[in-house]
């Protein structure tokens, strides 16, 4: 059992690592070239526009739930409102290109139309609901240039592109990793131990039918990590061997969307009552929308 543990946990590793690295590039590259100014103006208000902006930004990005939390982070620190923050870590998880086009080959363009729209809809109502909490946009304290008064990585003392790279590198791999690195190697550890000691799968295959697999797959997605794109070929086998398509699309809805990673991240810098508001939503709006799809289809 613990050779089943290092080999999950290693799993896990191959199968992230190299989105939380495009992630933590990504929020460096946020931290030094995106002014404080701009994520107010465009994240920053309680307005559905920056919610959307989000939501959409969060589709097209080819990174999971792993990768997306250095960059929500990131745009926490410059003080976007919470809504456009949750909107961005509902929609990057869900679906991404690559994960449509799978969607596409194996469940079909109906399927896959559906779920886009679901992932946007969940994004934006959990976006405008999570404006509603009280909550302060956690502004990072930035360095002064002491010639000109500016911000450090946007004086012109600091211009050189040596310079710029140097800080994205420092803020990706150095600050973000001891902000969040602890929260995100424990969810790994969690995930690893789960899939080695739970016999999830079998628990699955008694309870893939009728009204109960819309429990089940809720719980299933909460415990497991599931990529967007590396989970369609498991939904398409479970549907294919007789599971509710409505329950189905539950799973590959909450299943991205939460991790350990995640749960841990968010509980840390937002507090228990947001992650409670956070799961709940998704897991309310991916019932509602599973449920009607089984209707339509």
């Amino acid at each position: 059992m613990f050779i089943q543990l290092i080999h999950s946990f290693k799993h896990y590793l191959i199968e992230v690592v190299p989105a939380l690295a495009v992630g933590f590039l990504l929020s460096g590259v946020v931290h030094e070239f995106v002014r404080t100014e701009w994520v107010e103006k465009y994240l920053g208000k309680g307005s559905i526009r920056p919610i959307f902006y989000s939501t959409i930004v969060g589709t097209m990005l080819p990174i999971c739930c792993w990768g997306s939390l250095p960059v929500a982070i990131s745009f926490y620190k410059k003080g976007a409102r919470l809504g456009p923050i949750l909107a961005f870590l509902v929609a990057t998880p869900a679906t991404s290109i690559s994960a449509l086009v799978v969607a596409y080959r194996l469940l079909g363009p109906a399927f896959t139309v559906y779920i886009f729209f679901s992932v946007i809809i969940m994004g934006v109502i959990t976006g405008l609901l999570g404006n509603f909490f009280k909550y302060e946009p956690k502004k990072m304290k930035e360095e002064v240039c002491p010639e000109c008064g500016e911000a450090m990585h946007h004086c012109e003392h600091k211009a050189n592109m040596r310079a710029k790279i140097k800080s994205i590198l420092k803020f990706a791999f150095w600050d973000m990793p001891r902000e969040i690195g602890l929260e995100i190697l424990l969810g790994l550890i969690l995930a690893a131990f789960v899939t080695a000691f739970i016999p999830l799968g079998k628990l699955i295959k008694l309870y893939l039918s009728g009204l109960w697999a819309y429990p089940v797959s809720i719980i299933f997605g909460l415990v497991m990590y599931f990529c967007s794109t590396a989970s369609v070929p498991l939904i398409d086998a479970l549907i294919g061997h007789g599971m509710n398509v409505g329950a189905g699309l539950v799973l590959l809805l909450v299943g991205p969307i939460t991790s350990y990673g995640t749960i841990l991240v968010l509980r840390k810098e937002f507090g228990i009552k947001i992650l409670s508001f956070y799961i709940s939503s998704i897991c309310i709006l991916s019932v509602i929308l599973g449920y009607l799809y089984s209707i339509i289809y």
